[in-house]
């Protein structure tokens, strides 16, 4: 089952998607869901057992549904509740790559990187990244498997972590490196506007086996960049929750972004940084597709 927002008739709703069917069920559809306004209020109630109860639905006749084709698709989160959490140095291979970069330290980190960024809001699939050339002249892209929160919680052992899990997006951590590295802290260069794409939809995480194992791909205008697998990771997820909520309250509708693999912009010598026109595609197995357009401004 997958989560999803999306706009018909200048109306933005939430409802429920099942691939193989091709449908869409609105949440005011489904009784139990009726006061759902936004995704954060439908992680809030959404339980495991909800999963058999619709998708019975999607095999009944009489439930009222749409087709994609109908719809806009949109950020499945537009306005998280909090800063995105999210890590760096978390793939190998990434630190590898970049290691020649000046000031960059290509240790292996001994504990994860956590740095933030914001989102508010974020940008969906089949929308622009703004580049203001003024601001930054280092656009780069970062393909990432994120993780969305589904159960409060605190000093969350290792053993439990997949419990608070509620589903998984594709992320783009868009990053302005001159800025990031200027600053020496990671968040200005991370969060200016629309510099957090996520999408196209959730994957609930009965959907995805544990622990996951996913390939993870992303391309500029057709080119692959960045090929791996989620299993890669340096710090695993359940390492991950665990560790980010000793002493740290993790709510429903957190939002974890786990790290990129290497084929950065910036890994590459002459360097790949996007320009105007440059369409950046992140795909990840069972998620889908996120597409996003660079446009200068």
């Amino acid at each position: 089952m997958y989560f999803i927002r999306f706009e018909q008739h200048n109306k933005i709703s939430i409802g429920f998607m099942n691939l193989t069917k091709t449908k869409v069920i609105p949440t005011n559809a489904i009784i139990q869901f009726r006061e759902v306004t936004d995704m954060n209020s439908l992680i809030d109630i959404f339980q495991d057992e909800h999963v058999k109860l619709v998708e019975k639905l999607f095999d009944d006749e009489r439930t009222p549904y749409l087709s994609p084709d109908e719809i806009r698709v949109l950020t499945p989160i537009e306005y998280a509740r909090r800063n995105v959490f999210c890590l760096g140095k978390n793939y190998l291979d990434h630190i590898n790559e970049m290691k020649h970069i000046t000031g960059v330290k290509g240790n292996v980190p001994e504990y994860p990187v956590y740095f933030s960024k914001t989102c508010y809001p974020s940008i969906g699939t089949g929308e622009d990244v703004l580049l203001d050339l003024n601001v930054t002249q280092s656009l780069d892209y970062e393909v990432e498997l994120v993780v969305i929160i589904g159960k409060k919680g605190k000093n969350i052992e290792k053993k439990d972590a997949s419990q608070y899990i509620f589903g998984y997006t594709i992320g783009n951590d868009l990053s302005a490196r001159d800025l990031q590295f200027r600053h020496v802290q990671w968040h200005k260069g991370k969060t200016l506007d629309t510099f957090t794409a996520l999408g196209p939809y959730i994957i609930h995480k009965s959907l995805v086996n544990y622990p996951v194992d996913l390939a993870i791909k992303s391309y500029v205008n057709g080119e692959l960049r960045q090929s791996s697998r989620t299993s890669n990771m340096i710090f695993d997820i359940d390492h991950i929750i665990s560790d980010l909520s000793q002493g740290v309250t993790l709510f429903p509708g957190d939002v974890i972004m786990t790290g990129t693999p290497s084929g950065v912009g910036m890994g590459f010598t002459p360097q790949k940084m996007l320009r105007d026109g440059d369409v950046v595609t992140c795909e990840i197995e069972k998620i889908g597709t996120l597409v996003n357009y660079v446009r200068e401004i």
